[in-house]
């Protein structure tokens, strides 16, 4: 059939593809900042920014066993608001955030990798996005496995850098051991809810899960609990070894953390950044051409990208589209505040699902999966929250 994709991902693959999505490369540069606002109290933020996720990540869950569909929030949204037409608004929104996302991503990566080879960066820009959207074609078993393999080498570079914080002197500001502040943890709190968006992604693998109502909430949920442990592991070895003003002030804040526990080169982490810069993109592109293949089948005007290709069993259509447009805006569009932006948009997405869910169970209250109806309420409240810190920050 042409608009079938192929069953071919299990819970392994789909854990791994969530926690690369999620870890991806602003665990590079976003400790810095969250240390900043919350102090020696980092770990804290990132482990109240898990649990301000996990309402949002437990609706997800509910959803993809009542709707598992490619699509993923547009469905969510027209289903349960009975609005197709915002459904398609809300899928184009995933598709533009998952694309600028990947762009910066692409960005970052070429730079870190231009910054050890010396090779001209536009050209490095265009061969990297190239050969990953040839990869999103190939196969999404072929997609998820490099994935994998990405996930791997960036969890040793974040062990070697655990390990490199555990072994330096403590800093005074360890030492010290200040009380918390909780307005900075508050505040770093909201930073680390960014670390966390990339849950959202495992959704809309759906068409090409195996058993999906079993499959999709237990990755989802593991995904977010190893992510969680991750963060405040690295956070926590991060200001134990480096003062909190050169930690805040650093744009590679592990590389400081891996020379005062080892000294030497920092090159393998640049390279290991370039690895994680890949994860990101190849996640963003196979999870936007699925939003936008599932929004395909719900308006006539995109139906061109609801089509699978007959021999690799992928949206070939809507994986070139999206591909172009990541390689022409990372070439063209600058990398700051896209990381902001790309979460006040998903935030608002939040919103929607969770207040889709409420609705949905309140008329239907069976589900393969289910969760308290507190649970989407709960997710709503702190999507609010944490929309109205960033709006105000």
């Amino acid at each position: 059939m042409a608009d079938a994709l192929k069953r071919r991902i299990g819970l392994g693959l789909l854990t791994a593809y969530g926690v690369g999505v999620m870890i991806g490369a602003g665990i590079y540069v976003l400790v810095g900042a969250v240390a900043a606002e919350a102090g020696i109290w980092a770990p804290l933020a990132f482990l109240g920014a898990g649990l301000v996720a996990a309402p949002t990540a437990l609706s997800y869950a509910e959803f993809s066993t009542r709707l598992p569909e490619a699509g993923g929030e547009a469905v969510y949204v027209a289903k349960g608001l009975g609005l197709n037409g915002l459904g398609v608004l809300v899928g184009l929104a995933i598709v533009c955030a998952g694309s600028v996302s990947a762009a910066a991503v692409l960005r970052g990566g070429a730079g870190y990798l231009t910054s050890v080879v010396p090779l001209p960066f536009e050209v490095t820009v265009v061969v990297m996005g190239g050969i990953l959207v040839a990869v999103a074609i190939l196969g999404v078993l072929e997609s998820l496995a490099l994935a994998a393999v990405f996930t791997v080498v960036e969890l040793i570079g974040l062990a070697l850098v655990v390990w490199a914080g555990f072994a330096a002197p403590p800093s005074l500001d360890m030492v010290a051991n200040a009380p918390p502040v909780w307005a900075g943890i508050g505040a770093g709190a909201v930073l680390a809810f960014f670390a966390f968006i990339g849950f959202e992604d495992i959704v809309n693998m759906a068409e090409e899960v195996k058993q999906p109502e079993r499959t999709l909430p237990r990755a989802i949920l593991m995904s977010l609990v190893v992510t969680s442990v991750i963060y405040g592991l690295v956070a926590y070895a991060a200001v134990r070894a480096v003062p909190l003003a050169q930690l805040g002030a650093s744009e590679q804040p592990l590389a400081l953390v891996w020379q005062a526990g080892m000294g030497g080169s920092i090159a393998f982490l640049s390279l290991i950044a370039v690895a994680a810069a890949l994860n990101g993109v190849l996640a963003q592109i196979v999870m936007a051409a699925r939003v936008l293949f599932g929004v395909g089948r719900r308006t006539a005007v995109l139906s061109l990208f609801h089509h699978a290709s007959p021999r690799f069993g992928t949206p070939l259509t809507a994986t070139l589209l999206i591909g172009a447009a990541v390689v022409l805006a990372a070439l063209a569009l600058p990398v700051s505040a896209l990381a902001e932006v790309t979460a006040t948009l998903l935030l608002c997405v939040f919103v929607k699902v969770n207040l889709s869910l409420i609705l949905m169970k309140s008329r239907s209250p069976e589900a393969p999966f289910r969760v308290p109806m507190a649970v989407p309420a709960l997710g709503l409240l702190a999507a609010l929250a944490a929309l109205a810190l960033s709006f105000g920050q």
